[in-house]
């Protein structure tokens, strides 16, 4: 007769195979990148697909015209963003004489008044220095060639990610049903009511929130693109546009929008009122975001504070990388309904009940 075998419980295995997951994914972070950035936007895009698929459109081609739809998007963005970026970064090389003026007749003495030493920044002072050091500047330099060639590669990496990402994202979201379905038949069948019903809240907890925060960055890039415009600020439109779009990550977009536009507005503005009502209409933004479009569009019922979202944003990137950030968001949605559950067997449980 066979001695018995302890037989290791389901709770064992998933929680072997979550560490094994994230192992994974910290091993191969870079390689995982492209794969989820498409999973996740075949995630989001899925929606479109099924409507185009019900009006008797071919799973293939619904796929392809979604497709096209976000390159054309994507392209458009494009074509605002790097007018703006082009025109900043003209404008600064055109202002470095005149800065370094200003810094030579006026940051030079009143550093010096406040620190009551003499201070010189004129360029005849640091070409000197140049020449006293180019020795040291041209080792420094010879040193940071591996790190330059490195960069190189990197970046040669980085774009060959980005061509990975649209096929990666036409097969998932052609196969996405059938995806899902192959993952459910591997699911215990006694399992399967209490699977269906976190991955369905986990589902409902995501898309609420990315429709929400699609529907913000919408009504936000909106606001800040024809506020700006009123101020008379050049690129009013692309800066609100980058302002709305990176409003997912809280006080982010707001930060980056006011940086831009106060950089635009100290280069074309000639007084310094201009420039506060630039800053008036980010801070009123801010107070209007929090107050009334956020809590309107995406509400409270989803339980993802803004200061978790942040926390999970930085706790999953220091873990994980960049994929971590990407799936800062799904894992801290699935958590959350693990946390629902959990409470509500507590609140049944007869530890709790019990006086």
């Amino acid at each position: 007769m066979r001695p018995n075998r302890p037989v290791l419980s389901f709770s064992f295995w998933m929680s072997v195979a979550f560490v094994g997951l994230v192992l994974m994914i910290w091993l191969l972070g870079s390689v995982l990148t492209p794969f989820l950035i498409a999973a996740i936007l075949a995630y989001i895009l899925h929606p479109a697909c099924n409507r185009l698929v019900a009006l008797r459109v071919p799973p293939t081609l619904a796929t392809l015209m979604v497709m096209l739809l976000v390159i054309l998007i994507f392209l458009a963005l494009m074509m605002l963003i790097l007018p703006l970026m082009y025109r900043q970064s003209a404008a600064l090389i055109d202002m470095l004489p005149a800065l370094g003026v200003w810094v030579e007749n006026t940051l030079a003495p009143m550093l010096s008044s406040w620190l009551g030493t003499k201070i010189s920044l004129d360029a005849a002072q640091i070409q000197n220095w140049i020449a006293a050091n180019l020795a040291q500047i041209r080792s420094l330099a010879v040193s940071l060639l591996p790190t330059i060639r490195t960069g190189t590669v990197a970046v040669f990496g980085a774009l060959a990610n980005l061509a990975i990402i649209p096929l990666v994202m036409f097969y998932f979201l052609r196969d996405w049903t059938s995806l899902l379905a192959r993952i459910a038949g591997l699911v215990p069948r006694r399992l399967m009511p209490v699977v269906t019903e976190l991955a369905t809240e986990t589902d409902q907890v995501l898309g609420e929130f990315l429709r929400g925060q699609l529907s913000v960055m919408m009504v936000m890039s909106a606001f800040y693109g024809a506020a700006l415009w009123l101020t008379g600020l050049d690129f009013a439109f692309s800066i609100g546009l980058i302002a709305g779009l990176l409003v997912f990550i809280p006080y982010i977009g707001m930060a980056t929008g006011l940086m831009l536009a106060t950089l635009a507005g100290a280069l074309q503005f000639d007084h310094f009122a201009q420039l506060v009502s630039v800053w008036v209409v980010f801070g009123t933004g801010q107070l209007l975001e929090g107050f009334l479009v956020t809590p309107l569009l995406v509400g409270d019922r989803i339980g993802l504070h803004p200061v978790a979202v942040v926390f999970a944003l930085m706790a999953f990137g220091q873990l994980l990388g960049f994929s971590g950030v990407l799936l800062a968001l799904p894992l801290s949605a699935c958590v959350l309904v693990g946390i629902r559950h959990a409470r509500k067997r507590y609140l049944k449980s007869d530890f709790y009940r019990q006086s």
